[in-house]
């Protein structure tokens, strides 16, 4: 049975066949992934099932050569077969000397519920849909879920590096349009993970206020012209603006020699309103990096002052930066003091934006997309949806045009967020 594999014996096994493939560096991953879900469709719950699966993840260095591969055949002959293969492909990549393996890395993390509560999660289906008929009846969720996943894991390296952990966490999501007659809204989503689903379903990650929005999305009206106006970002939003900040700091930017940031450690680079920090105990994340390092609490912006980059191993040995490891998830941009109605009312005209659309901003961090899932604020007032509105501006200035925070936060596992009020957007 696939359950009773020992991922440390199949990792060091696996070790052992790289190294005798020939490889001079090596990491290897032994993953085991169990998961317990609900299914949604079209307002019904609709499939519940256990999975459970088994990979090696394999990264091989030779002659400062890398190449990487995962496989789910775990047999000595499948594992040889591959290896042989990886060493080829390896042998024929571009030779780089900045790529290598962690070195001397030790860590065992358990965290998270380590299994499903299978009545709980249903419970908590029949909860949400419950809601929904009673206080959104015209929302269709189209997909949905709750859910209970388990990820087991064991990492070695040639130098030395041993990390192991075991992270479960619940999860729910919704997504879906509200439709009356031949009339529907655009679609909407919102979803996270937890380490408790006991409280009311709707009240997690925001999804009874999404489903009240979508109703209200059904009606559209454009903006009215052409205007320089403020928005509030809801946390779905939020994380757009959080991504381009974090690319701009990490490997390919830094790399490439386009990232607005390189030079810019210990500047204000943002509002005093805007500190950004790691949380990689949240749920659902471990604190260990995709290379195979330890990863200890950082701070990135601390009242608008940037404190850290973020390169891992082969961008800090290609660019000669600091190596910053960073886990997959778990930050925290902190709360503000401004109630969020405060933070509407506050607003003479602009709009309260629940998603961007707006592909790759320049290199310069100027941008412009529609804004979806979105409404109208005239007078501190929240008004109609609106449609096929644009807005323009550039990132970099959204951060040090941010005027307000949200004391309320959607904490969502991977990320916790507040809502945030910037100013000086160009809407059409």
């Amino acid at each position: 049975m696939q359950g009773t594999i020992n991922l440390q014996d199949k990792a060091q096994e696996a070790l052992a066949l790289m190294t005798a493939a020939g490889f001079d560096q090596a990491q290897v991953t032994a993953q085991h992934v169990l998961l317990d879900e609900l299914n949604v469709n079209h307002n019904e719950p609709t499939l519940l099932r256990s999975t459970e699966s088994h990979k090696l993840l394999l990264t091989g260095l030779v002659d400062g050569r890398v190449a990487s591969t995962e496989m789910a055949d775990l047999s000595a002959e499948g594992m040889r077969e591959r290896m042989a293969a990886l060493f080829d492909d390896a042998k024929s990549a571009p030779r780089d000397e900045a790529n290598a393996v962690s070195s001397g890395q030790k860590a065992s993390i358990v965290q998270g519920p380590q299994s499903g509560d299978r009545e709980l999660m249903a419970d908590k289906v029949a909860e949400l849909l419950a809601f929904r008929a009673k206080h959104t009846p015209k929302m269709m969720v189209d997909e949905g879920d709750a859910k209970h996943t388990l990820r087991r894991w064991h990492t070695l390296t040639t130098g030395g590096s041993d990390l192991s952990g075991s992270v479960g966490c619940y999860s729910m999501g919704a997504f879906g349009t509200a439709r009356d007659g031949t009339k529907s809204s655009s679609f909407n989503y919102t979803g996270g993970d937890a380490n408790d689903l006991t409280g009311a379903a709707p009240d997690y990650f925001g999804i009874g206020q999404m489903l009240r929005d979508t109703e209200r999305m059904i009606e559209t009206t454009p903006a009215g012209g052409k205007f320089v106006g403020d928005v509030v970002l809801t946390p779905n939003a939020v994380e757009s603006l959080l991504g381009w900040l974090q690319g701009q700091l990490s490997d390919m930017q830094l790399i490439g020699g386009s990232s607005l940031y390189r030079n810019s450690v210990g500047e204000a680079i943002a509002s005093p309103l805007f500190s950004l920090r790691s949380r990689f105990n949240a749920p659902g994340v471990a604190a260990v990096s995709s290379d195979g390092f330890v990863t200890p609490d950082v701070t990135i912006v601390e009242q608008g002052r940037l404190v850290s980059l973020t390169p891992s191993l082969y961008g800090s040995r290609k660019t000669g930066l600091k190596h910053v490891p960073v886990a997959a998830g778990g930050w925290d941009i902190a709360a503000g003091t401004t109630p969020l109605a405060e933070m509407v009312g506050g607003v003479k005209r602009g709009a309260l934006v629940g998603r961007l659309s707006m592909g790759a901003p320049a290199a310069n961090g100027n941008f412009s997309g529609v804004i979806k899932n979105s409404f109208l604020i005239e007078g501190g007032e929240l008004g109609t949806a609106l449609s096929e509105v644009m807005i323009a501006g550039n990132m970099a200035q959204m951060l040090r045009d941010i005027v307000a925070v949200s004391r309320e936060v959607i904490d969502g596992g991977s990320t916790r967020l507040p809502w945030i009020r910037i100013s000086n957007l160009h809407f059409s």
